[in-house]
């Protein structure tokens, strides 16, 4: 399924099947879950993306080539593929531990060819084992909207009482490993999202509630996964003194003003940007052994268009899996 200009719609074409280069594996697609990521880039709220493109950032398939040097993976092996797709390795991000802010960095289903599509082609080095109790499809949400959830996660620090501003694919997997680490979760929606506040009720939240409506306590630190800058002032109203407010989205309508009082307190407000494999690593790791079971529901990959609008329109409940046969 192919994007030849932003805000237009994906067409269904026959390419070439793409062939690995040095360091390269070529991946029969399996499965590619749906991330408001891919809505940004087809709607063109992140500019500048490879055309024409086949979109698709959180693949799960089976390697069946390998280029010239691949020692990490092999033929055969099943592998997941997230967003971020290729980093130099050299620079000052890279050698400190932090090649999610490379500036060279490249990303799956925006520079490089993604998995809307029966075939990819990726970097071996950022290709993660995944374990075989998750079905591809079980295991493709986790490949971004779990792994920046939970990078989220860490950056919002050990707090017990953690606010989760919408509740999507992401946030429903956050609060499975949440609650694991024995933290409380409460749930903030949009207003008359009853829905998505009994889906999270029904995943071991203590509360769920809108944006109208007041929390129960105050929180210790709350992530925003909603794209919504408005979000940011009232989270940080929820929070208390040295709490955390963390921005997952890669993109964000703009934050309005808001008075000084509500960040001092040694308050923060801090973004989380892309992912490192140490994140994958430990993550795919940790969903085997709690384990995390995503709530998913599957349309085939000529579906791509309709499932970008459920999403779109927010009629999606959990995670929203392309099947590829």
């Amino acid at each position: 399924m192919v994007l030849d200009a932003p805000g237009s719609a994906l067409h269904e074409d026959a390419v070439d099947t793409p062939e690995p280069g040095p360091g390269e594996v070529l991946v029969k697609v399996g499965a590619c879950a749906l991330c408001r990521t891919d809505l940004h880039v087809v709607d063109g709220e992140l500019t500048h993306p490879k055309l024409p493109l086949i979109p698709g950032h959180q693949i799960v398939g089976e390697v069946i080539e390998s280029g010239a040097g691949v020692e990490t993976v092999r033929v055969g092996d099943r592998v997941g593929i997230p967003w971020l797709g290729w980093t130099c390795g050299t620079c000052r991000y890279c050698t400190t531990g932090r090649e999610n802010l490379c500036d060279s960095a490249r990303f799956t289903g925006y520079d490089i060819d993604g998995g809307y599509a029966e075939y990819t082609v990726a970097d071996a080095r950022f290709c993660f084992p995944v374990d075989r109790s998750f079905s591809d499809v079980e295991a493709a949400p986790l490949l971004c909207a779990g792994l920046i959830g939970y990078r989220s996660l860490n950056a919002a620090g050990d707090g017990v009482r953690l606010g989760l501003y919408g509740f999507g694919a992401s946030a429903h997997i956050v609060a499975q490993v949440a609650r694991h680490q024995g933290r409380r979760v409460f749930a903030i929606t949009r207003p008359g999202d009853t829905a998505s506040q009994e889906f999270a009720m029904r995943l071991g939240a203590v509360w769920a509630g809108d944006t109208d409506t007041a929390l129960p306590e105050e929180l210790d630190a709350a992530i925003i996964f909603a794209p919504v800058g408005a979000l940011v002032p009232l989270a940080l109203g929820a929070v208390g003194k040295g709490g955390t407010v963390v921005c997952a989205g890669i993109h964000m309508s703009d934050i309005p003003s808001f008075p000084y009082d509500l960040l001092w307190g040694e308050r923060t407000v801090r973004s989380v940007a892309n992912l490192t494999r140490r994140d994958g690593t430990e993550f795919l790791a940790l969903a085997h052994r709690i384990p995390v079971r995503a709530e998913i529901e599957t349309l085939p990959l000529d579906h791509a268009n309709e499932a970008l609008t459920r999403l779109r329109d927010g009629r999606v409940q959990g995670a929203l899996v392309l099947t590829v046969t």
